[in-house]
């Protein structure tokens, strides 16, 4: 797929995905990203997830719906996801919308692989 807006790698059986984009705000780039990332549970069966936000400055409250129904489809998976790497400010956002309670949210990739 020549419009990439995520890149995964293999860690110890997690897949770590690293965002492409620095902004994640307008829609269609949005609707991309959730698909490819939908597609890692979906089409590749992969269900240890972590994502690595530490290239993202902004994350739109539509990416946020997207992060959802990820977490959602992993955990359907019987799987695990993590968030790693987020800006304090966007962190911010996820504290207010108490999504911080949702998601486990690591300071940096190497802390959110341990005990995976």
């Amino acid at each position: 797929m020549s419009n990439r807006k995520i890149e995964v790698k293999e860690e110890n059986g997690v897949s770590v995905v690293s965002f492409v984009e620095k902004k994640i705000l307008d829609e269609g780039n949005i609707q991309i990203t959730g698909n490819q990332l939908f597609s890692l549970i979906d089409d590749d069966h992969r269900d240890k997830l972590l994502l690595d936000f530490s290239n993202v400055e902004y994350l739109s409250s539509a990416a946020l719906g997207k992060l959802i129904m990820l977490d959602k489809k992993v955990k359907a998976a019987k799987g695990a996801l993590r968030l790693a790497g987020i800006r304090q400010e966007i962190l911010t956002v996820f504290r207010i919308t108490k999504l911080d309670k949702l998601f486990k949210i690591y300071d940096n990739k190497a802390k959110a692989l341990e005990g995976f």
